[in-house]
Order: C-alpha cells, then structure tokens, then sequence
C-alpha cells in the first residue's frame, strides 16, 4: 500500500498542474498563495498533508527568482504540515545554464539551486531536458530527469516527412541531438558554433553532414532570443535544406524572439508546455505540444514505487 498523493502547483505552473491533475484524475491540491505589502511571499496549505506522498510544480520563468522563493516556501508549508515525502517538480529548472565556472569569480548556480531545494525540504526532484544532464550530480537527493524527446518524434513522425535530418546546433548538443536522431531514424548533421562574450551572438564555424534537398530538424534544450536558431537557419539555408523546422523542449520565447523567428524562413517551431508564454495565443508559427501527460505519469510511478526508466524504453 502507497502513501495518499497530493499535487500542488505554484502560481508559474497553475495550468500545467491543472492539466497533471486531470491525466490523474485527481483534484489539485489547494494553497493560498499571496504577496504581503512589504513584497514577502506567503503561503498556507489548504488541507491535510500529513503522512502524504506529495509533488509540487512549479517551472522557472518570469520572474525567475520570486518563482524559486515562491517553490522554497511551499516545500518548507508541506514539511512542517508534517507530509511524508515532498517532490519538487521543475519542469523548467531554474538557472540550467549556470552549470560550470567558465569564466573566473562567477557563480555556480545551478548547483546553488539544488542545495535550496534540499535545504527547504524537497527529498526528490523531477525535471525535463535539463541542459547539461550532469546537473543531476548536484543533488544528493534522487533526481528523475524525463526528457520529451519521444513527444517530438511522434509529432513529426506523424507529418510524413520524407527526407528529414537531425541537427545539433554545436559538438556539445551532438549527444541530445542524436537520441533525437535515433528516434527519428534520421541521420544526424552537427554545426559547431562560438558564442561572442557574455552576449546572445553566435558564430557557427563547421558544419559535418548533408542536409541538401532534406527536411532539416534543429533540436536544441530551450530557445530565449532565438539567435542561435536564425543563425543555424542562415547556415542551413547555404548548405540546400529544403524546409527546416525547429524542436525544443522549453520555449522561453524572450523580447523579440517570436519575431525573429518569423522571418527566418523557418516552417515550423516545436516546443512543450513546460514554461508558460504570456500571449493570447502562440503565433501559427509554433505547435506547442503538453507535457503532463509525461509529467503525470512520472508522479504515477513514483508515487506506487514503478520504474521511470520504463518510460524511455527504446529512446
């Protein structure tokens, strides 16, 4: 017999959660959640978590800092109200690419991220495409990282592309790009490209693979300002891509990106649900596919104690 499961959201991923809870067949839990006048956050659990295997959501996106206090305040509410085993689930993690120290006196903030969520209280961690899987070595807690790779395959496998190809847009995306690849059954084409200081600038410098009359597929982690994306649009289009789409998990989509994508000549942008946008509706141009069907059964297994690896067979 397994713990009573509960799921909560934070206020970044209340739809998300929504859409978690109905794969389960369960109603979210219920918090209050709230800004005092002197800007501090507050937060009281609405019902009895005592004893209860219980998984709170909440992705990172603006405001990226008061979203991660938001989530340290609900896990330590969940601890103290007593619950057995609390899961953080970060469908976006906050500061993904602060993973190394790569240039001198800067932080490492990733790993200061995950020493918060132990600290608060999280004795697990569910993410999706991180952008170095190292980061789970940051934890000493058990860390479940899903990727939505299987999410893009079936969606394009069902568009009947004749002639596709996977492309990393840099050697250090080859590994992610060719999982991609694998469950396409497409070959794969790398560029390597040199980023020009601390700036959204990039110099592509290499290109391995053939891409001439074929259906080009970027796959990258996240597009912000979608720089990287137009300029391996720019190189696809010299080397004879017929049409080029582009796949990525977390679509932050930051000021004037949408735009740029829109005129790069790219037929479709792929992404998930996995961090909120704050439009009406996302242009024609992007096909947002949900991830908590994933997510949901991931809290599933973990929560009945069954295999997360299972969900992967084949990838």
């Amino acid at each position: 017999m397994y713990a009573a499961r509960r799921v909560f959201a934070g206020r970044a991923s209340q739809h998300l959660a929504e859409a978690i809870c109905r794969h389960l067949g369960e109603p979210l839990g219920q918090a209050e959640i709230l800004k005092f006048r002197n800007d501090n956050t507050f937060v009281q659990i609405l019902e009895n978590v005592r004893e209860c295997d219980v998984f709170v959501v909440q992705t990172s996106c603006p405001p990226v800092d008061e979203n991660l206090m938001e989530l340290l305040i609900m896990i330590d509410a969940l601890r103290r109200a007593s619950a057995s085993r609390i899961t953080a689930v970060l469908p976006y993690y906050p500061y993904v690419r602060s993973d190394k120290k790569d240039q001198p006196r800067v932080p490492i903030t990733a790993r200061l991220v995950a020493d918060l969520l132990t600290t608060a209280g999280a004795d697990r961690v569910v993410t999706i495409d991180l952008h170095a899987p190292q980061i789970q070595g940051f934890f000493s807690v058990p860390l479940d990282h899903l990727t939505a790779t299987h999410l893009f395959c079936d969606y394009l496998r069902a568009k009947g592309l004749d002639a596709p190809v996977a492309v990393a847009t840099d050697s250090g995306a080859a590994k992610r790009a060719l999982g991609f690849a694998r469950g396409l059954g497409a070959p794969l084409a790398i560029m390597e490209k040199h980023r020009l200081g601390n700036t959204d600038t990039v110099e592509v410098t290499a290109f391995i693979g053939d891409v001439r009359g074929r259906q080009a597929i970027i796959f990258e982690d996240e597009i912000a300002s979608g720089h990287t994306i137009v300029g391996a649009v720019d190189v696809l289009r010299q080397q004879g891509a017929a049409e080029i789409y582009v796949c990525a998990p977390h679509g932050l989509f930051s000021e004037g990106a949408l735009d740029r994508l829109a005129t790069a000549g790219i037929s479709e942008v792929i992404t998930t649900d996995t961090v909120p946008h704050r439009l009406a509706a996302l242009p024609a141009l992007v096909t947002e596919l949900s991830v908590a069907p994933l997510l949901g059964e991931a809290i599933r297994r973990i929560n009945t104690g069954e295999s997360i690896s299972d969900l992967f067979r084949g990838e």
